[in-house]
């Protein structure tokens, strides 16, 4: 038969009578020794004390309660603390913990869990450590070396009072110097860079850059503590979406795979290559507008190529500078005519660099100054136009609530070749009693 300790109902006490330093008492202790105390203390009890933990300890413990606990306590949690546990608990518990939920619970837990998709909420970790300012300093660095010893990552020490709000955060060094019987609320530092749940996931990758951090803490409306966002993380989804935006940017979709199966593939691509074929029609109609003068200059079909190309590149240069400066967050709306004037003036000088070195060539090759006046003149004109172009249309598409990068290429090469073609052509016109 089991019997019962002696200390326990002054244990009880000290639990109803102060659940918040018990708390703080039970996640000093390793995490067998604070299921051992939970278990032995009534379920109601437990659940007074449970409630009252930070969500990451709460989490740990979680999955071995037992199931008059978890009962208990499906029926007294907060919608936002539930949340919290989930984020710490495995895909293979979440289940369990769900079921007892009522459905109007259940609801709001999903609510508190939806993020956008680019958020910092839906990247955080919950592997982060967090003690209460009023645990003293000698309980807080044995708390960390059994954490330590089970390979639990302790980067940053966060500080949450009463409430589970964050309030602090710990260096190492003032842990270290500070005597044993402080409180972590008289050696914590108070100045805190927090991240909301809600907050663009480049722009946390920038701050956090700015300011030589690892991680940096998400928190609710309520400064609760949520998680972490860890630099290497960022830096991987960072990696992740650069490379589906070089396959959005011709028309290849975002989540295609080099294995993905080939229906999958057709769906993302046909319909870019569709538009493709589309403004390439755009572009012939353009050349066959002057199909007459092409008739009698044949020498012109033979340049086309070296001007619509020379401006897709130029306008690839353009584009590829502005999608990154959309990305790091680098082009404010008050520089967006700024960075298209600049890119214009840019094309320009670029224009006028390559047009004078393809007038000359074209000029040695036909014995023909004019044919070399109008490819220059060409040249010129659309690489000024691949340069407003490139910069335009990421800005333009961004503007509209669309990816930057979504088929940019596609529409830029489609300016450069039906101005690149226009201009040649329409200067030949112009000239064309120079040409033959």
């Amino acid at each position: 038969m089991k019997t019962r300790s002696p200390l326990l109902p002054l244990v009880q006490r000290h639990v109803e009578n102060d659940p918040a330093m018990a708390a703080s008492t039970l996640e000093a202790l390793p995490d067998a020794e604070a299921l051992a105390a939970l278990k032995a203390l009534p379920p109601s009890v437990s659940a007074q004390l449970f409630l009252r933990l930070h969500e990451s300890h709460a989490a740990r413990l979680l999955p071995n309660v037992s199931p008059e606990l978890l009962g208990i306590l499906s029926h007294r949690v907060r919608p936002e603390q539930a949340a919290a546990w989930l984020l710490h608990l495995p895909p293979e518990l979440r289940q369990r913990f769900l079921e007892p939920l009522t459905p109007e619970v259940k609801r709001q837990i999903q609510e508190l869990l939806t993020y956008p998709e680019n958020s910092a909420g839906r990247i955080l970790s919950t592997e982060f450590v967090a003690f209460h300012a009023d645990m003293k300093v000698k309980d807080a660095i044995q708390k960390i070396r059994d954490l330590a010893s089970r390979n639990v990552a302790t980067t940053y020490t966060y500080v949450i009072d009463a409430t589970n709000r964050l309030v602090g955060v710990l260096n190492t060094r003032d842990l270290l110097l500070a005597a044993g019987d402080q409180l972590l609320a008289q050696v914590m530092r108070t100045d805190i860079f927090t991240v909301s749940g809600f907050t663009d996931r480049e722009d946390v990758a920038t701050q956090l850059s700015q300011r030589g951090y690892f991680a940096a803490p998400v928190v609710d409306a309520d400064q609760r503590l949520l998680g972490v966002v860890k630099s290497d993380q960022l830096l991987s989804d960072v990696q992740e979406e650069a490379t589906e935006d070089i396959q959005k940017m011709v028309g290849a979709g975002g989540d295609e795979r080099p294995f993905s199966p080939i229906g999958f593939s057709v769906r993302k691509r046909l319909p870019w290559l569709y538009l493709n074929l589309a403004t390439a029609f755009l572009a012939a109609s353009v050349v066959a507008l002057f199909e007459d003068v092409i008739a009698r200059i044949t020498v012109l079909a033979v340049f086309l190529p070296v001007v619509a190309g020379q401006g897709g590149n130029a306008g690839a240069q353009s584009l590829a500078v502005a999608i990154r400066g959309l990305v790091m967050r680098e082009i404010p709306p008050h520089k967006v005519r700024q960075l298209v004037l600049k890119e214009a003036r840019l094309g320009a000088l670029h224009g006028l660099l390559v047009g004078v070195v393809t007038s000359l060539v074209a000029w040695g090759w036909q014995r023909n100054p004019f044919l070399g006046l109008v490819i220059g003149l060409a040249m010129l004109v659309n690489l000024i136009a691949a340069g407003i172009a490139g910069a335009a249309i990421p800005i333009t598409m961004k503007a509209l609530g669309r990816d930057p990068a979504q088929s940019s290429s596609i529409l830029l090469t489609t300016v450069t070749d039906v101005v690149g073609f226009f201009t040649f052509l329409g200067f030949a016109t112009l000239f064309q009693h120079y040409l033959m």
